[in-house]
């Protein structure tokens, strides 16, 4: 029966142009919808507390309250949809980075 061990050597997976690219993807995905996300969630609760913005009626008896806090809900669901269909890209290229380094160690275990 044989025994197998991956090694990484993650100063070489650090020091990689394909890892620090795959990196760099996830910055620029990441930390703007990160501030989008914390923009528009805020927004509810700062326009509601500090202006009259929010009290006018959009549609019938439905004020842009109820709008915006519905929009949050979509906002959401969207951010999360879309950072499922970038983690699926970020993991094929996590994949290519560990294919170039991972080493098996395969030894007899008796």
């Amino acid at each position: 029966m044989s025994n197998s061990k991956a090694t990484i050597d993650y100063e070489k997976v650090v020091s990689d142009s394909k890892f620090k690219a795959l990196m760099n993807a996830k910055k620029r995905f990441i930390v703007p919808m990160t501030i989008f996300f914390f923009l528009f969630y805020f927004s509810l609760p700062v326009l509601a507390s500090y202006t009259t913005v929010l009290h006018n009626e959009a549609f019938g008896v439905i004020t842009w309250a109820w709008v915006l806090a519905v929009a949050q809900f979509v906002m959401t669901w969207t951010l999360c949809i879309m950072y499922t269909r970038k983690a699926a890209q970020y993991d094929r290229m996590a994949d290519e980075v560990l294919e170039e380094h991972v080493q098996i160690d395969r030894r007899e275990v008796s």
